[in-house]
């Protein structure tokens, strides 16, 4: 199994979610974070006056998958999270040795 841990623009997260969906991936974990990589913050207009803003706002998306269909899953986020600019983000991913579904117990590896 893998675990895929994508960090979007908050704006492309409606167009994520669908996609997902699409093809038949409805399961997520989705936090709102805040952070900084090449695009080192933004400079925003407050009342007429510049202000400086060095973290970004970002949505991080949370799934798992069985390891054949991760390479699908990644391209599925990656293409409906692209604009092209500095700032689209980033997709991780990570082996999950087990997971448990805490109401039943069921075990999935």
């Amino acid at each position: 199994m893998k675990m895929i841990m994508a960090v979007i623009r908050p704006e492309k997260f409606d167009a994520v979610k669908q996609a997902l969906a699409d093809k038949g991936y409805y399961g997520m974990t989705v936090t709102e974070v805040s952070g900084r990589g090449e695009q080192r913050g933004v400079c925003l207009q407050y009342r007429g006056k510049p202000i400086y803003v060095d973290v970004i706002q970002k949505t991080e998306i949370q799934l798992t998958t069985c390891d054949e269909k991760a390479d699908e899953v990644i391209e599925i986020i990656r293409s409906a999270a692209y604009s092209g600019k500095i700032g689209d983000g980033r997709i991780f991913v990570v082996p999950v040795e087990k997971a448990i579904t805490i109401r039943t117990g069921e075990m999935f590896s």
